[in-house]
């Protein structure tokens, strides 16, 4: 399998020309479900598996958990800060130096996993109650120099979820576990 691929197994990230309605309920769906399929994807897995990195100098299974729940606790502060306040600068963070943290590396997933069951709860619960106009505000990201809507950064979110879930299924069919 090549680099590529196992870095990007749904592909790289792009925004859709359009931010439709249609879209935007089916990435809210994306992050409703994440919660079970990142459970569903590790069911199962011995210590020594989540400790497998799913391609050569890529993180852990047990690392991709906890990222995922970090990178979603910052996302779902960044949407409430856009939502009240007017392009708010948000607070950029080292995810690699993160996943280095000793609760990343060795810390047991069953934390995250129900990290991310309450916090897409609470996600959802903002984004199906979200305005059509909310959708167009915005943050802006410091580091990049970039301002992003609510509707682009929903679409962000949906593709990280499926693309770190897919890390996960991806090696257990690939190891045949």
């Amino acid at each position: 399998m090549s680099a590529d691929i196992l870095r990007y197994p749904i592909g790289k990230f792009s925004v859709p020309e359009q931010i439709t309605e249609e879209k935007i309920n089916h990435w809210i769906e994306i992050i409703e479900s994440l919660p079970l399929k990142m459970r569903e994807a590790v069911n199962g897995l011995t210590a020594d598996q989540l400790d497998c990195p799913y391609r050569e100098g890529g993180w852990t299974l047990r690392q991709v958990v906890h990222h995922v729940a970090d990178s979603h606790m910052n996302a779902y502060i960044r949407f409430k800060l856009a939502l009240t306040e007017d392009n708010p600068s948000i607070k950029p963070y080292q995810e690699e130096k993160w996943a280095e943290l000793p609760e990343a590396r060795h810390g047991q997933i069953e934390i995250s996993l129900k990290i991310l069951e309450a916090l897409h709860t609470r996600w959802t619960h903002v984004l199906r109650n979200m305005y059509s106009t909310d959708w167009h505000r915005t943050y802006y990201h410091p580091e990049n120099k970039k301002t992003t809507s609510l509707g682009h950064a929903l679409g962000l979110y949906a593709w990280h979820s499926e693309h770190h879930v897919a890390h996960v299924t991806n090696l257990r069919k690939f190891k045949n576990w």
